[in-house]
């Protein structure tokens, strides 16, 4: 069979939930904070996949002011049943201090791209919520969520029927009878095979622990009995392995019998060390053992995926991108923070092949901010954009990022010192830390040119113009930009998670309020061997 090299979601593609669909396969991504909500892409193959964006663009369907910095959408539930996409997801408003809040909501449609129906809040019990549909009955299970100190964070998993005529859940939960010794289990994915319903969960957290675990029972609600040849696929016990934190998959059955499993892992800096990309996308073959468990080579996250077609026929599109914004809309690589991208604070109509981007708020606040991403896909890559600025007061701030979350970014930027003098400036935030670089002078007015660079785990930026390129102050660490480096505890309670893996984008602030304007033309999005 056809192989081409794992993950084929590259950069931040967590918590995969793949669906069939006659010869189209489906599958859907978390994306936090990040608008718009739920991204998706479409394969024929399960090697070539293209880039659908986000099913959730509108804050009719997702509202996201105020979320926290991984929170937002998690773990979406794509399925498809009497002709119709249901869309399970999250939104994540609180996860600290012991508590979260986590309503699930359900939309459908009867094409993958829209219209979407307005949502149905389902519960706000626990998160990974799934939709599992067995003949005219459908289950929900999720991980049910315990706040009370001392238990332990999770009372386990549960199922309760949804009628799919009145879009409502029906009767009481069930709790799953699992494993003795299940301990924290979440991304429950149900399905039914030879006479058995197979329990596929995600085990272990959300680390180089992280492992995807198979049990089965007779009954839907249980007991289950865990699979004797242990986990399905892990690397925990593989730490020199390329792919690390395999865990959350998705079964999915192709049109000639086969199945596949997709889920997500992740390539750290060094043994175990950061992981800038987040959380990404892969596939691996499964196969049955006789006595009826589903099995993958070694037990490995292999590192290469099969594909249906031959090979003449494979291989990911380059993964470079530039946009010279003369499109009616952004394209589908764009993710916006927290807001949708509409008319109110940018604009690819205002001024002919530009992108125009309103100021919004700092960096500190959950609303309102005015910045426009993309993922970070490989370990070496750069990103360039042209930005016309003419700030009039330090409050203006104009550039290109490097980006996690609220508490860990980088930004080269256009300002005003305080005689009115248009400079150009970087900043870095580093868990909160702010340092601003020293200040270089910049063309009195025009376009200027701004780039940056990541090269295995460090951070350069330059500018120029006509003239060429030129280094703006000294390599940063790339790293702050990683999982690992986001997450912050207060003493012995959570304070900040890390999901959602690097982004490098424009970036406005005007923190007078009024929205001054800038104007970006020619992104460019390139990766290198």
């Amino acid at each position: 069979m056809p192989q081409i090299p794992n993950p084929v979601l590259p950069g931040s593609h967590p918590d995969p939930s793949i669906v069939r669909v006659g010869d189209d396969f489906y599958l859907a991504t978390s994306t936090f904070e990040w608008y718009p909500g739920v991204r998706v892409h479409h394969s024929r193959d399960l090697a070539n996949w293209t880039p659908l964006g986000g099913v959730l663009d509108t804050a009719r369907l997702l509202d996201l002011a105020g979320c926290p910095d991984s929170g937002g959408v998690w773990a979406p539930n794509l399925t498809h049943v009497d002709g119709l996409f249901h869309l399970v997801y999250s939104n994540v408003s609180t996860y600290s201090g012991g508590f979260t809040d986590c309503p699930n909501y359900l939309v459908t449609a009867a094409s993958i791209t829209g219209p979407w129906s307005d949502p149905v809040l389902l519960h706000a019990r626990g998160f990974d919520a799934s939709l599992h549909h067995d003949g005219d009955t459908s289950w929900l299970l999720n991980l049910v969520h315990d706040w009370r100190p001392g238990y332990g964070g999770s009372a386990g998993l549960e199922a309760v029927r949804y009628d799919r005529a009145t879009r409502r859940l029906t009767g009481e939960p069930v709790r799953i009878q699992l494993p003795p010794g299940a301990g924290w289990i979440e991304g429950p994915n149900l399905y039914r095979h030879g006479g058995w319903y197979y329990l596929l969960t995600a085990d272990g957290g959300t680390g180089y622990d992280h492992q995807v675990s198979v049990c089965r029972s007779r009954e839907l609600a249980g007991p289950y009995e865990r699979d004797p040849g242990g986990p399905l696929l892990t690397a925990r016990h593989r730490p020199d392995w390329p792919l690390q934190k395999a865990g959350h998959g998705s079964l999915v059955r192709a049109g000639d019998g086969d199945w596949y499993l997709a889920y997500l892992v992740a390539r750290p800096e060094g043994r175990q060390g950061p992981c800038v990309l987040g959380r990404e996308t892969a596939i691996t073959a499964v196969s049955w053992t006789e006595d009826g468990w589903p099995t993958v080579v070694d037990g490995l996250p292999s590192l290469h995926a099969p594909s249906l077609l031959p090979p003449d026929h494979t291989g990911l599109s380059d993964e470079s991108e530039v946009d010279e914004f003369d499109q009616a809309g952004l394209g589908p690589q764009w993710s916006t923070l927290r807001r949708p991208a509409d008319p109110g604070w940018l604009s690819l109509t205002d001024r002919p092949s530009h992108l125009r981007i309103r100021g919004g708020r700092s960096p500190q606040s959950r609303t309102g901010q005015s910045l426009v991403a993309r993922r970070v896909t490989q370990p070496r890559c750069s990103f360039e954009a042209v930005a016309d600025f003419e700030p009039t007061a330090f409050q203006h701030l104009a550039g290109i990022t490097a980006y996690y979350n609220s508490r860990n970014w980088h930004l080269l930027h256009l300002t005003a010192d305080d005689t009115g003098a248009r400079v150009l400036r970087a900043a870095t935030r580093d868990r909160g830390v702010l340092t601003v670089h020293p200040a270089v002078a910049a063309p009195a007015a025009g376009p200027v040119h701004l780039g940056l660079d990541i090269r295995d785990g460090e951070l350069s930026f330059r500018f120029g113009g006509p003239d060429g390129w030129r280094p703006f102050g000294e390599p940063l660490d790339a790293t702050v930009l990683s999982d690992e480096h986001a997450v912050e505890f207060d003493g012995d309670q959570l304070g900040a998670l890390g999901f959602t893996g690097a982004f490098v984008g424009l970036w406005v602030w005007d923190l007078t309020g009024r929205g001054h304007p800038a104007d970006f033309d020619h992104a460019a999005y390139r990766t290198h061997p």
